[in-house]
């Protein structure tokens, strides 16, 4: 229960990080949101961070622009133990629909099945993907 709280509570933070970072045009409220953020943490297998890392520098996030969805931060964690096998990163999508259509190109598509199937010729690379969409307050930088 504890480690989920952590969780939630890193990525509320690292969204807030992203904030100062990125600093977008304010917003009011949801109705008037340019787009919709996603916050994805992949947990890797063990020993198979620097591959996952390598992966997403590769192409990968290259994919993720091809399918319309924006690269807005990658990274992995700096503290042990997370830092053995956590990466993360955030995409911005024009909405939630745009989203899903987006993900559903990118998990489709010839180029990406090869790409990932090359990277993975010695075992798969990610145990756990998760993500959390997220909408800034009025007062965050991002957008």
């Amino acid at each position: 229960m504890f480690r989920k709280a952590g969780v939630t509570c890193g990525l509320v933070s690292l969204a807030f990080a992203l904030g100062v970072f990125v600093g977008f045009g304010a917003r009011a409220d949801a109705q008037r949101n340019k787009g919709v953020i996603e916050i994805r943490r992949y947990t890797a297998h063990e020993g198979k961070l620097d591959a996952l890392v390598k992966r997403m520098g590769g192409g990968e996030a290259k994919m993720f622009e091809k399918h319309g969805m924006k690269n807005l931060f990658h990274a992995v964690a700096s503290d042990a133990p997370d830092s053995q096998n956590i990466y993360y990163y955030v995409l911005l999508h024009e909405s939630r629909e745009a989203a899903k259509k987006s993900w559903d190109s990118f998990r489709n598509d010839p180029e990406w099945k090869a790409f990932r199937a090359a990277s993975e010729v010695n075992g798969p690379l990610v145990i756990k993907p998760e993500s959390t969409f997220v909408t800034p307050t009025e007062f965050s930088k991002i957008k």
